[in-house]
């Protein structure tokens, strides 16, 4: 069961929390819905409201569902979700159904947005912005580390209208 609290209070290293641990990305409806790992994102306060960054890159099966809709969602999960996480990373939603696949319970949020019951913590974000990354602007090493086939990512700002955590 969730709990509704106010984003702002949560209590956690967005560093270690979206770097380290991951969190799932996923859009849709709870009836059709994608999912993606990531584990570059950011938070914090723009246009004075709590705000969730996101970077996925154009190939990616899940950017048709964030494109789709007017919310998304960020999951996080713990230790022991680890190998679904992998596997949300790694297999495409064009040729597996990553939820039956990981056992996950879709559930909805805000906006109708899906989200898994088994996660501890989740972000229901509404699209306030998306951008793509200018290859002028990103430095040569960071091209030649993560675009090396020119694949950049698009930059996606959602504002966090519910947090909800494990109760």
């Amino acid at each position: 069961m969730f709990l509704k609290i106010d984003p702002k209070a949560l209590d956690f290293n967005v560093f270690s929390t979206i770097g380290d641990q991951w969190m799932l990305i996923t859009a849709g409806t709870k009836e059709k819905c994608n999912t993606m790992t990531a584990s570059w994102g950011g938070m914090g306060i723009l246009w004075r409201v709590p705000m969730a960054t996101v970077y996925i890159r154009p190939q990616r099966y899940t950017k048709e569902f964030v494109d789709g809709n007017e919310y998304f969602t960020l999951s996080f999960f713990g230790e022991n979700y680890r190998n679904q996480l992998s596997l949300c990373g790694t297999k495409s939603g064009r040729e597996v159904d990553k939820v039956k696949e990981c056992g996950f319970t879709v559930a909805e949020g805000a906006g109708g947005a899906p989200y898994f019951e088994q996660a501890e913590l989740v972000l229901v974000c509404r699209k306030r912005m998306v951008v793509p990354m200018d290859p002028a602007a990103v430095p040569e090493d960071v091209k030649k580390e993560f675009y090396p086939n020119g694949d950049y990512s698009w930059m996606y700002w959602g504002e966090i209208v519910e947090a909800l955590v494990q109760a």
